[in-house]
C-alpha cells in the first residue's frame, strides 16, 4: 500500500475556502476588466436619458408648446399643413396634442431615409418646425445605450456586457461578505476617513456595492428584454395571447413589432410578437355592366379618415398621448398605440383602414403576467412610472454603478504591478473552479451569450495561460 507523499517543507497548503475565494475574485476581476467601460457607458447615457422630457421641453420649447385657443382644427387638416410643407416625405404616425398647450407631433420619412417629427400648432395648422430622429441628442444617447451606434453587433456586446454584470453583482457579494469576524466599520459604513488609500477605496466599492445591489440588478434585468439575443428569444416563448383574439381576423406575415423602428418606441414590449392584422378592402360592383354580360368592373371603397381613427380611440377610452400609424400599403391597418407613464393604461388597437372596425384590441389585463412584470419593469427603468420620484431611483442607481466602476479601476490600478495586468493568481488546485463555474453555467443557460463566452474563457484561461509561462506571469 503506498504512502501519501507529504508536501514539500516550504510548500503553503492552501485550504479549500481561501482557493475558492481566489477564484471567485479572479472570475470577478476578469468580468470587470470587460463589463467596466461597457457599464460607464450605460450609467452615463441612462442618466441622461431618464430626465428625456425635461430635456425635449428645454431644448425645444417653441416647437412643443402652443398658445391655448379654441376650437381644435380637424387632425386632417393639420396633416395636410404638414404634407404641404414636406411633400416628398412619406407620413408614418402622427401623436395627438397631449395637452391643451402642446403641438401635435407628425412623424416622417423623407424621400434620402430621414426620419423627422414635425410639430403642427393644433389651433392654427401652423407648422412649428421639425425634429431629425436619427441625430438630435436625446436618440444619439439612446443608440449608444443600445447599440454603441453600430447596428446589432453593438446589441450583442451591449447584452454580453450587461449580463456578465450579473456575474459581477453575485461574485461581488461573495467578496463582500466579511471572510472571519463580522465589522461594521468596512462591512456597512465605508471608512472615508482612513489614511490608507486602499481601504477607503475598497470600502468605496464594497460597502455602495452591497446596498446597491438589487437595485443595480433590477436596472440590468430590466433592460435585458430590450436586447437583440435574449430579449428576442424571451419575448418569444413568454409574448403570446390567447389564439381566440384573432378568431375571424385575417392576418398578414408582419408582427407588431416592425412599428418599432430605428430607436422609436411606437407599441409596448408586450404586443411587439401580435401578428398584424390586414385591412379588408370592400368590393364595389357595377351592376349595369354584369347584367349586359360584360365582366363587372371593380373598386374599392375609400379608406376612413384620421379624424374618424383619432374619435374612435378617445371614444375607445384610449389615454391621451396615444400615437396613430398609418397603414403602410393597401391592405394595412391603423395602429393606436398608447404607451403611457403608467403600463396598467396601455392600449394597442389594429383598425381596419377601410372599415373603420377594430380588429384588435389588447390591454393590460389581456397581458400575462410574465408580460406585465416586463413592462412594468420597463416603466420604473425609464423612470416613467411615479415620476420624478422614479427618475431619481434610477439616477442613484447609475450613480452607483460609475462609483462601482472607478472604484473598482482604482483598485486595480493601485496593486497592479508596473509591468504586469496583476489579475489575482489561479488557485494552485483545478477543483476550486467547480463552484464558481457551475453558478456562471447556470447563468449561461439562462443568458446564452454568458454561456458562449464563459467557454471561450475557460479554453482560453487553461489552454494558453496556464501553458504559456511569460503570458501567465504578465497576467499576474
Amino acid at each position: 500500500m503506498s504512502k501519501a507523499i507529504p508536501p514539500a517543507p516550504d510548500a503553503v497548503v492552501e485550504s479549500p475556502s481561501n482557493r475558492f475565494y481566489r477564484t471567485v475574485w479572479r472570475w470577478h476581476f476578469y468580468a470587470g476588466l470587460f463589463v467596466i467601460p461597457f457599464l460607464l457607458m450605460l450609467a452615463i447615457t441612462g442618466s441622461i436619458y431618464l430626465f428625456k422630457p425635461q430635456l425635449d421641453a428645454v431644448m425645444y420649447p417653441n416647437q412643443l408648446f402652443v398658445q391655448p385657443l379654441a376650437p381644435l382644427l380637424p387632425y386632417t387638416q393639420q396633416l395636410q399643413a404638414v404634407q404641404r410643407n414636406y411633400p416628398q416625405a412619406t407620413t408614418t404616425k402622427i401623436t395627438p396634442n397631449v395637452a391643451i398647450d402642446r403641438s401635435t407631433e407628425v412623424g416622417l420619412t423623407t424621400s434620402d431615409g430621414h426620419h423627422l417629427t414635425v410639430f403642427v400648432n393644433p389651433y392654427t395648422a401652423a407648422v412649428l418646425g421639425d425634429r431629425d430622429e436619427d441625430h438630435n441628442l436625446q436618440a444619439i444617447v439612446r443608440r449608444i445605450h443600445g447599440e454603441l451606434m453600430i447596428g446589432r453587433m453593438g446589441d450583442y456586446l451591449v447584452e454580453l456586457a450587461s449580463c456578465w454584470a450579473l456575474v459581477l453583482l453575485i461574485s461581488g457579494l461573495y467578496l463582500w461578505l466579511p471572510r472571519h469576524k463580522f465589522t461594521i466599520l468596512g462591512t456597512l459604513v465605508p471608512r472615508v476617513w482612513s489614511q490608507s488609500r486602499r481601504v477607503f477605496w475598497r470600502d468605496i466599492h464594497a460597502v455602495p456595492g452591497f446596498y446597491g445591489v438589487l437595485l443595480v440588478g433590477f436596472l440590468i434585468l430590466t433592460g435585458l428584454p430590450w436586447s437583440g439575443f435574449w430579449g428576442e428569444t424571451f419575448a418569444q416563448v413568454w409574448s403570446h395571447f390567447p389564439a381566440q383574439m384573432w378568431d375571424e381576423v385575417p392576418q398578414s406575415t408582419g408582427l407588431t413589432k416592425t412599428l418599432n423602428q430605428h430607436g422609436d418606441q411606437v407599441v409596448p414590449w408586450a404586443v411587439e410578437q401580435l401578428p398584424m392584422p390586414r385591412s379588408t378592402p370592400t368590393i364595389l360592383v357595377t351592376t349595369d355592366h354584369a347584367h349586359a354580360g360584360h365582366a363587372p368592373e371593380a373598386g374599392t371603397t375609400a379608406p376612413i379618415n384620421l379624424d374618424s381613427v383619432i374619435a374612435l380611440a378617445q371614444e375607445s377610452s384610449v389615454p391621451a398621448g396615444f400615437s396613430v400609424s398609418f397603414p403602410e400599403d393597401e391592405i394595412g391597418v391603423y395602429t393606436v398605440s398608447a404607451f403611457p407613464n403608467d403600463p396598467t393604461q396601455e392600449v394597442t388597437l389594429h383598425i381596419d383602414q377601410y372599415s373603420g372596425n377594430v380588429l384588435a384590441d389588447v390591454r393590460w389585463e389581456d397581458y400575462g403576467l410574465v408580460p406585465k412584470a416586463v413592462e412594468m419593469g420597463i416603466a420604473i427603468h425609464m423612470g416613467k412610472f411615479f415620476g420624478l420620484g422614479n427618475q431619481l431611483l434610477m439616477l442613484l442607481a447609475c450613480f452607483i454603478v460609475v462609483v462601482l466602476c472607478i472604484s473598482g479601476a482604482i483598485m486595480w490600478w493601485q496593486r497592479r504591478p508596473a509591468d504586469r495586468l496583476g489579475a489575482p493568481a489561479m488557485p494552485a488546485y483545478g477543483h476550486a473552479w467547480k463552484t464558481p463555474v457551475a453558478i456562471v453555467a447556470v447563468l449561461g443557460v439562462l443568458f446564452p451569450l454568458v454561456g458562449l463566452s464563459l467557454v471561450a474563457v475557460l479554453l482560453v484561461d487553461y489552454l494558453v495561460i496556464a501553458r504559456i509561462p511569460a503570458l501567465q506571469r504578465w497576467l499576474n
